[in-house]
């Protein structure tokens, strides 16, 4: 799974081009997730989750196989790759934003958890945490600089 948000409604012709990429994958599925209302009402800086005001809606990207073939699962990790890379036009940018629970490890993870900088893991910070990100880091180094809680993606301690 990946996932992107959207601040302008996707066309017409921008939707068929989605469904025919659907069409090429066994078992897709697309969740589209309304944005809107009162969260536009809470200032990003306000909280960690930061895709709030300007987001339409959140599209997760899921694809599910049971051949457990290292064929199968390269066919079908390429063709999530393909449709990421297909939306790149219809969903936002300057960082491409994206919701950390669907968690997409393309976007890089630590090369060595305790010595990973803050640089290296803006990869996906910028784009799960965008603005938030530096104030998390300042945070984690704080409250945990040692690092103990951690995962392939976690905020690393600002030092």
């Amino acid at each position: 799974a990946t996932s992107d948000y959207v601040e302008e409604p996707l066309s017409q012709a921008a939707l068929e081009k989605l469904w025919k990429w659907c069409l090429e994958e066994e078992r897709p599925a697309l969740i589209f997730e309304p944005y809107g209302g009162i969260m536009d009402k809470i200032p990003e800086w306000q909280l960690p989750f930061p895709h709030r005001k300007g987001n339409l809606y959140n599209i997760q990207y899921f694809v599910q196989w049971s051949v457990g073939s290292n064929e199968a699962s390269e066919r079908h990790i390429n063709w999530m790759r393909r449709l990421y890379q297909h939306m790149t036009p219809y969903v936002s940018k300057g960082p491409r934003r994206a919701y950390l629970n669907y968690r997409d490890l393309d976007f890089g993870v630590h090369s060595n958890i305790s010595g990973t900088t803050y640089s290296e893991a803006k990869k996906w910070g910028a784009k799960y945490f965008s603005k938030n990100y530096r104030a998390l880091a300042f945070i984690k180094g704080k409250v945990d600089p040692e690092n103990f809680f951690n995962d392939e993606q976690s905020i690393p301690p600002f030092k």
